[in-house]
């Protein structure tokens, strides 16, 4: 019961319409009652991550929000992931990304609040080394309203730091691994140590979600790398995990 209320989106709770008519799923577990009787309360404020990708990201984010209350998050601070679907569902250029991302605030049903909620777009900034332009400009737009959430080369440099000592015997030293394209043109050598730490692919195993478990050891061990996502080309950067401190250090005044 609880996985089917978790994939209608804040709005159609309260109306009675399911998501699968509209162009994102809104995963969240704000507010689960034991009962009904108990009364339900409404967020102060709501964060709503959109990701370029379909499965790694959707994977860890799911259980990061399942884990909100364990984290300390403010009881009145919501934690929400805009999932794509249909033909939108394999957006992932990062521009056409942020587009997407501000349509879905427009969407009256989709909840947003423009004066206190905000939009996480967490995206890869590899394709920005060599061939696409407008890095720079594409991060001051987000940020004149919302947040940017990035990881160079790729999300699964951000996930290998919830493994233990990962930093000291994989990133450290090797940082021009991680932004070394192999024969193919891709940057898959994170991918490749997360694959054989975690002893799973990443982007087919949804158990990979389950690193969330270790988000406080990842925030940790992400303040050995670059997090400057304003100066990030060439450089091992996440600040995924600064971002998700933030929101934990969100405390509404009201």
């Amino acid at each position: 019961m609880v996985a089917m209320v978790q994939y209608q989106s804040l709005s159609s709770l309260h109306s009675g319409r399911r998501t699968n008519c509209m162009p994102v799923h809104t995963y969240s577990n704000w507010n689960k009652r034991q009962s009904d009787t108990e009364k339900q309360l409404k967020p102060y404020r709501k964060y709503f991550f959109i990701c370029e990708g379909a499965n790694t990201e959707t994977f860890y984010f799911q259980k990061l929000i399942d884990l909100r209350k364990e984290l300390g998050i403010h009881p009145l601070i919501d934690i929400c992931l805009w999932q794509k679907t249909g033909e939108d569902k394999d957006i992932s250029y990062a521009k056409k990304l942020v587009e997407f991302a501000m349509k879905q605030k427009d969407e009256e049903k989709n909840g947003f609040d423009e004066d206190i909620d905000k939009v996480v777009v967490v995206f890869d900034a590899d394709v920005f080394e060599e061939k696409v332009q407008g890095y720079n400009e594409l991060i001051e737009q987000i940020e004149k309203s919302d947040i940017a959430a990035v990881t160079n080369p790729g999300f699964e440099l951000f996930l290998l730091l919830h493994i233990k000592d990962s930093y000291e015997n994989e990133i450290k030293g090797h940082e021009a691994e991680f932004l070394q394209k192999d024969q193919k043109g891709s940057y898959k050598h994170a991918y490749t140590v997360l694959r054989d730490l975690a002893g799973m692919n990443a982007k087919r195993n949804s158990n990979i979600g389950d690193l969330a478990n270790n988000v406080l050891y990842a925030i940790s061990q992400e303040k050995h790398i670059n997090q400057n996502i304003h100066n990030c080309k060439g450089k091992v950067t996440s600040n995924v995990g600064k971002v998700i401190e933030d929101i934990m250090n969100d405390k509404p005044k009201i």
